[in-house]
């Protein structure tokens, strides 16, 4: 198998602001695998949280060769790699696999794809008149998930209120404290809120049980939830988690945070970040076993060179295909 990665420049539609930082581009680490007359598609959106970016990815690959020339050696290839360029490793395997045996990759798994459930559509920080314009343009979704952490949320919430009946979801991205937290979510509970994520900065479970036990807006876990080990120390501190596969390390990563967060009683949210359609396409094939999807990444970019995923009215669509089923668009694709 040959291996190749490329970064793949996205702008933004809107700049995207959440807590703690804002960005006008997406850069995202492609990954192509070839294996004869077969190519895998593969892709992170690396998290500068974790310690990890596109550099890291190239840096990875370029002083670690491949354990072994079979797809389907999926332990061997992909053990102790780090999590966003085993993410896209991953995903370029799984798509080779689809394609070798001419399967999409949901019926690898064994899933439904009429259980796909609906996305949010996140609209990140902005000014109040902005932000209002951006809940107009979407206005006909059915969710939406609003990004807090940095002042203004109450007025925020509630001027989207006014305007917006459907389902409504926040996002603080670790941007307040534990006291912060129940105050502002307690305000908040008149506005029919489904749950907020990460409320508080990841690393203490015990701080999340003291907001969990003193709103009755559900808590769900994203930063601190990292990967299936991650999880039990969050049991009785949250009501569900965010598996996003770049964070986790790909599909099999995912697979494994799911089936412990349901052995756990968690819920779960399938998630992304700002990225293409080809990581995106490869969450929602697993989509049909999470509670929640917040898979909108091609929603955000004004060009993506990939087409997968699709939406009618918030239900996630997959492409038809084999593997992930995403196609290049004419203008990025090789010669």
């Amino acid at each position: 198998m040959r291996l190749e990665i490329t970064e793949l420049s996205l702008p933004l539609v809107h700049p995207f602001t959440i807590a703690r930082s804002s960005i006008t581009t997406s850069r995202t680490a492609l990954l192509r695998l070839r294996d004869g007359d077969l190519e895998g598609l593969g892709e992170a959106s690396p998290i500068p949280r974790y310690g990890e970016s596109v550099e890291s990815i190239r840096a990875y690959f370029a002083a670690t060769p491949l354990r072994s020339h079979d797809p389907y050696e999926l332990e061997t290839l992909l053990e102790g790699i780090p999590p966003a360029a085993r993410c896209a490793l991953d995903v370029a395997l799984h798509d080779l696999i689809g394609k070798d045996l001419e399967r999409p990759l949901y019926r690898l798994f064994g899933l439904d794809p009429a259980r796909m459930p609906v996305t949010s559509f996140t609209i990140g920080i902005d000014t109040l008149e902005k932000t209002l314009e951006k809940v107009g343009a979407v206005a006909d979704h059915p969710i939406l998930k609003i990004k807090l952490g940095r002042g203004h949320e109450i007025e925020t919430v509630e001027a989207i209120r006014s305007r917006y009946a459907g389902t409504v979801r926040l996002d603080a991205n670790e941007g307040w404290t534990p006291e912060e937290s129940v105050r502002i979510l307690r305000e908040l509970e008149r506005f029919d809120i489904e749950f907020c994520e990460q409320p508080i900065p990841a690393g203490t479970p015990e701080a999340l049980r003291f907001v969990h036990e003193r709103t009755t807006i559900p808590i769900v876990a994203d930063e601190d939830a990292s990967d299936a080990a991650s999880l039990a120390r969050l049991v009785g501190c949250v009501d569900g988690v965010n598996v996003k596969l770049v964070k986790c390390g790909g599909l099999r990563a995912a697979l494994a945070m799911i089936h412990t967060a349901r052995a756990l009683g968690l819920k779960i949210m399938l998630g992304c970040m700002v990225e293409s359609a080809v990581l995106s396409t490869a969450a929602a094939h697993l989509s049909p076993l999470a509670d929640w999807a917040d898979i909108d990444g091609p929603f955000l970019t004004a060009h993506d060179p990939f087409r997968g995923v699709t939406y009618d009215r918030g239900k996630l669509l997959l492409p038809e295909g084999a593997g992930l089923g995403v196609r290049e668009t004419v203008a990025n694709a090789p010669c």
